[in-house]
Formats: C-alpha cells, structure tokens, sequence
C-alpha cells in the first residue's frame, strides 16, 4: 500500500515507504535466486511488486541501507478488536545478509508498530527450516511459538512447515 507512513530510522537501516519508483530494484532483489526460494510471486516480479504495493491491507516500506535500497519490509493488521495485532514480512538483498540489517529492519518496524500503533502483539511467520531468518526474528525479541504444519507451498511444489513467532509489547528492549 502506497501510505503517508513516515519514515522509520534504525541503528542501520531506514525504512521509507516504497513509490512505484522502487518497483524495479525491488523486482530485481525478489528474482535473486535466495529471496525467490522463500518469496517467489510468480513469473512476472515486477508485477508481484507492483501488486504488494497496490494491496490496501499490506504497508510497504524499502529499507534502505548506506543510501542504497536493499530490501523491502511489510506490514498488515488484524483489526478485529478482540484479535488485535501486525504482522511482518520482510526480504532482502543476498548482497547485504549477514550485517544485522534484518534484524534491526525488524526490530525497528515492530517497535514502531507497538509503540506508535499501539498493537500489543506482532507476528512473523518463516519457514520452519529458515534458520538464517528464525535467528535474525530471535535477536529481534521474536519467540517461537509453535510450528504451523504443511503452511505454504515450496517452489518445488510440496508443502512446507512454517514457524510461528512472536513479539509481545512487554517483550520490547
């Protein structure tokens, strides 16, 4: 969703919300052979890009990284009163892994979601068998919750358990 969100700064990271002037970066980051495993969108990424920002429930927001963009980080909400809390989906650049940016990417939407929003609860959901991702959502303050049997399918065409995790208001550092 194209928003009037402000941006968001972390130690390293800034996430800006995304124009349709990220949709090609973003597209060519998505086609990367480590982020299509886990995000795939089909043929055509600059149109999954362009659907990702067009969608009302979801909040786009490019992370930037040393002036450059190297990622994209979604929200949504459940607004039911009584199941209140967001959600996170975030990728990025295989060019960037292993620098602390997801996790502070994470860290710092989530705070802003509790602390700005109000949500009391955040969810993220990997692949069970993500562990590069399960430890960057654990530094974040995620936990695990339980695992979500045959969750999503794979590119290879079978089902795939997910992890569920969270992070509580109370939880925050």
């Amino acid at each position: 969703m194209l928003s009037m969100m402000k941006t968001l700064y972390g130690t390293h990271a800034v996430l800006r919300p995304a124009t349709t002037d990220d949709i090609p970066v973003l597209a060519r980051i998505r086609a990367t052979p480590e982020v299509y495993a886990t995000w795939r969108g089909g043929e055509d990424l600059v149109a999954a890009v362009t659907d990702d920002l067009g969608d009302p429930d979801v909040t786009t927001l490019v992370i930037e990284y040393a002036g450059r963009t190297a990622g994209a980080i979604q929200w949504g909400a459940e607004q039911d009163p009584d199941y209140r809390h967001a959600n996170i989906d975030i990728y990025l650049d295989p060019a960037v892994h292993g620098r602390g940016l997801g996790t502070d990417a994470v860290r710092t939407l989530a705070r802003h979601l509790i602390t700005d929003l109000g949500h009391h609860r955040v969810v993220i959901d990997p692949a069970a068998d993500n562990t590069a991702a399960i430890r960057c959502y654990t530094k974040a303050g995620f936990r695990p919750v339980g695992i979500m049997r045959d969750y999503e399918r794979g590119s290879d065409g079978t089902w795939h358990d997910g992890l569920l995790m969270d992070l509580l208001a109370g939880d925050l550092d």
